[in-house]
């Protein structure tokens, strides 16, 4: 009796000495912090698709996936732990969509995406290059080293992974990323398949994709984990107050005449002599847009923002009938944008950025 009550002091003071032990258990799927609150979008920016291009139904958000495009957090990330819930709903044909992570606020030149890493989520789809169970690589100028060298396509920057494990359209697919220190981990239905590291950029914005099918994600939950210091070439850029000028689907908040201008698959089209003009005045600040010009005929373009006309130039080092990213101020009290018609221009991700006070 006394040894035992010995005993149960010399545990009592050890214990007091060295303090809980900490736990190394891996975080539930109930842990960390809802991304998603089932009702709505808060907290959420749609960046580049039609109003009704993401939608909340059901504690789901669904994407109708037209236009292609993304919708973001509000907020960057850096180290974290995601889980989120996903399925497809086309029977047999080819359905995809993603999640991109550690990507910028708008789309990289003449895309419709952002830089980033992208954890694909894609059904009905296999070749030797690319899989529907998970594949993870860098997209639009993000680098990374995946955990497996490709099998089919030297140095292609694509982790397959190592086995089959997504359900069938129709099925919830549970998704864990574990994003740490420019590494990403992917677990499919409770077991890790692939991962990359030696990722650039390694913080940014946690982004779901609109490309061309209907997708529904649920549970969205993140848990961060604390900072390791990224250099500031590995930050993604920071949102701005940007204001998606462009559906992609139509010409709704634009005025021309009929048949002067087509809008379809997120690109606006000039098909005609007539100009396009902001229907709205829009305060002062700047316009941002990606364009085209065909390889032969014009170079350059003389838009009107508000009372001044800004002569837009192709971008050092780019050929005719390539994309280039043009910015226009907007001063004073603002105005309506202009863009002349030219036959074959073509424009996309128009975004407005209001002026900082």
């Amino acid at each position: 009796m006394r040894l035992a009550v010995f005993l149960l002091f010399i545990g009592g003071l050890f214990a007091l000495t060295i303090g809980p032990v900490p736990s190394t258990a891996a975080p539930s799927e109930k842990s960390g912090t809802p991304l998603f609150n089932g009702k709505d979008l808060t907290g959420w920016v749609n960046v580049n698709g039609a109003p009704g291009t993401f939608f909340v139904k059901d504690g789901e958000i669904i994407t109708t996936g037209q236009p292609t495009g993304f919708l973001r957090t509000e907020k960057q990330y850096e180290n974290f732990i995601l889980e989120l819930e996903w399925k497809h709903v086309e029977p047999t044909k080819m359905a995809n969509s993603g999640l991109f992570v550690w990507g910028d606020p708008l789309p990289a030149l003449g895309t419709p995406y952002t830089r980033g890493i992208e954890v694909q989520i894609l059904a009905n789809f296999h070749t030797d290059w690319a899989t529907s169970d998970g594949d993870i690589f860098s997209i639009w100028g993000a680098r990374c080293t995946p955990d497996r060298p490709h099998p089919t396509r030297k140095g292609l920057e694509r982790c397959l992974p190592s086995e089959k494990r997504t359900k069938p359209p129709g099925q919830w697919n549970h998704y864990k990323i574990i994003a740490q220190d420019g590494a990403i981990k992917l677990h499919v239905n409770g077991k890790e398949v692939s991962g990359v590291s030696k990722c650039t950029p390694r913080k940014g914005y946690l982004a779901l994709e609109s490309e061309g099918v209907e997708c529904h994600f649920r549970n969205i939950r993140i848990q961060e984990l604390p900072s390791t210091n990224p250099k500031p070439e590995e930050i993604c850029d920071v949102a701005r107050g940007e204001v998606n000028l462009f559906t992609g689907l139509n010409l709704d908040g634009w005025i021309s005449d009929a048949n002067a201008w087509k809008a379809g698959g997120g690109v606006l089209r000039c098909t005609g002599t007539t100009p396009i003009t902001t229907a709205k005045p829009l305060g002062a600040g700047e316009v941002q847009f990606d364009w085209k010009l065909p390889a032969k005929g014009a170079s350059e373009l003389a838009v009107t923002a508000g009372k001044a006309t800004t002569t837009v130039k192709l971008a050092a080092g780019t050929k005719p009938g390539a994309w280039s990213r043009a910015i226009v101020p907007i001063a004073g009290n603002g105005g309506t944008v202009q863009i002349p018609a030219v036959q074959g221009l073509e424009l996309r991700s128009i975004f407005f950025r209001p002026a900082t006070k």
